[in-house]
């Protein structure tokens, strides 16, 4: 009984220490006064915790409802606790921008420079990263590019502090501060891109600077010469400023010495870029001087694209007409139509060139080459005519006199079916020798229907005497001027030629002359041509700097 009686005085003793001690029972339920105490986060001990928070292998009915910390009723009695302010959230942090931003507008006029009032411009800076370039027209003379333009400038108003160092802002705040109107000088058309957004970037520093950023297709015109075309060079300007401000109220500069960079994987298709100077200058309106960045774009064309189309057929085609110099000169049909075919092939490839190309007042490298391979086939036919006017007399034309068509009245009589026409004298005979030569140039031979008496081979022998030759220099003159009295001169000489001298498949000399010399000649002006537009090419381009 007494040990019974001892039992419940320990108990009593424990269940009454338990009950007033500071620490409480963490073997209450969290819902009892005397439980455990679980501090939130926000409070900090500054000594070494006599109580171990909950982990994860805490049954949950110890552990403190979520949302609803329990305080301790007596937290501030103990020295060692210290209580701070919570940690932010991100929606706290969004709601604290929000309030800077409308306090910093709150007195901000968009329509004012950041330096408005304090005399010296606003400077703003640029620099260009171009994805993508081309197409290059001529026939329109201009270019479009792709790009990332960026501007930089510092506006003190917006400036704050704070731990964030920049902030990110929506593009609906470009219409709440004041930004450069900046336009291009030789802009044709020009877009941002808007899918799948408007694509444009803002961002604010502390010190009020501001990035904004934006993409653009950009269709700038480019004033080309095209002399040397299709070896020639180019330089396309891109000319940016600003519309309204002076260079008193806004100065455009660029970012650095390489504000302009390309994209490492970007290639022309007709052109290789040389380099892309990069320059600032002032420029003298009617309203003012207005501070202007310029980057010209140095080309060098690709010729490789001519030379397979244009260049290379036209070599072939001139090439192709001298083969009626190794054609007999009797097959008239064949070497006409050889030299009127060529002619028009290069007519075709002429056309074809040139409607890509705007319509100049000048003749281009093109049309040069193109122009000389006109004057090659049309020569080649022109030598023709010559051949077949001057030398074609000596195979079997022969002029016949009016005294030789005179009536002969030879009779006439049938035998077997037959005309039989009988030559009564050798004079006869001979006139219609030369008669039959010249349907049938074959048989103009001297040796066929020769008269049995001596007596006309005596005549002819003493009939045909050499009169005294002409110089060679004259005869070249008449042979242009296409003297009448001089070329029957010559078919006369080639009617007294002896047989043994005269061939009916000759060859003239004209062609003889012309299978050296026109090749040769094509060969020098090639030379020439090639040396004058690939080698001599001039040192600066003629739009580098806009005046």
């Amino acid at each position: 009984m007494k040990f019974l009686w001892l039992l419940c005085l320990v108990i009593f003793y424990f269940g009454a220490l338990a009950r007033t001690s500071p620490f409480g029972n963490p073997y209450l339920p969290p819902c009892h006064p005397h439980a455990v105490p679980v501090y939130p986060t926000w409070i900090v001990v500054t000594h070494k915790p006599l109580i171990t928070p909950p982990t994860d292998s805490t049954p949950p009915s110890h552990r403190p409802r979520q949302g609803n910390p329990i305080h301790h009723p007596n937290i501030h009695e103990y020295p060692f606790i210290k209580a701070l302010p919570r940690k932010r959230t991100s929606a706290d942090l969004s709601k604290n921008i929000s309030m800077l931003l409308e306090n910093l507008l709150k007195s901000y006029s968009n329509s004012q420079l950041p330096t408005h009032g304090e005399g010296v411009p606003t400077v703003v800076k640029t620099n260009i990263l171009i994805r993508s370039m081309g197409p290059v027209s001529e026939l329109d003379m201009d270019y479009s590019m792709d790009c990332y333009f960026r501007q930089y400038w510092r506006d003190k108003r917006l400036s704050f502090q704070g731990p964030i160092k920049s902030l990110s802002l929506s593009i609906s705040m470009l219409s709440r501060i004041w930004k450069p109107d900046t336009y291009f000088y030789n802009g044709k058309q020009s877009h941002v891109h808007t899918i799948t957004v408007p694509n444009k970037l803002l961002r604010l520093s502390q010190e009020g600077d501001i990035l904004y950023s934006m993409r653009l297709t950009i269709k700038a015109s480019c004033p080309m010469e095209l002399k040397n075309f299709p070896v020639d060079r180019q330089s396309c300007p891109l000319i940016l400023g600003s519309y309204a401000y002076t260079s008193r109220q806004l100065v455009y500069e660029w970012l650095t010495s390489d504000s302009v960079d390309f994209n490492p994987d970007m290639t022309l298709s007709q052109f290789d870029l040389i380099d892309f100077p990069q320059s600032n200058f002032t420029f003298i309106r009617r309203e003012g001087e207005f501070s202007v960045l310029q980057v010209s774009f140095n080309m060098q064309r690709h010729a490789g694209y001519f030379l397979i189309q244009v260049y290379v057929p036209c070599i072939l085609i001139v090439v192709l007409s001298w083969v009626g110099f190794w054609i007999h000169r009797e097959a008239t049909s064949d070497r006409v139509g050889l030299g009127i075919t060529t002619v028009l092939t290069l007519s075709t490839i002429s056309l074809d060139s040139r409607k890509d190309l705007p319509k100049v007042r000048y003749a281009t490298a093109l049309d040069w080459f193109l122009l000389m391979s006109f004057f090659y086939c049309i020569a080649t036919l022109l030598e023709f005519a010559g051949v077949h006017y001057f030398t074609k007399v000596g195979s079997g034309e022969i002029p016949v006199d009016e005294d030789e068509w005179e009536d002969i009245g030879e009779p006439v009589e049938k035998i077997g079916g037959r005309l039989s026409i009988q030559v009564e004298s050798p004079q006869r005979l001979l006139a219609a020798r030369r008669r039959s030569s010249l349907i049938c140039p074959i048989y103009n031979d001297t040796t066929l229907f020769r008269p049995s008496s001596s007596k006309v081979s005596t005549m002819e022998r003493t009939t045909q005497t050499d009169q005294p030759k002409a110089p060679k220099w004259k005869q070249l003159w008449l042979c242009i001027l296409g003297d009448d009295k001089f070329r029957r001169m010559r078919q006369r000489e080639a009617t007294r030629k002896d047989r043994s001298t005269r061939h009916v498949n000759s060859v003239s000399l004209i062609d003889r002359v012309a299978r050296v010399m026109f090749p040769l000649s094509f060969g020098m002006f090639n030379l020439m041509y090639w040396l004058v537009y690939v080698t001599y090419q001039e040192d600066d381009f003629p739009w580098t700097t806009t005046n």
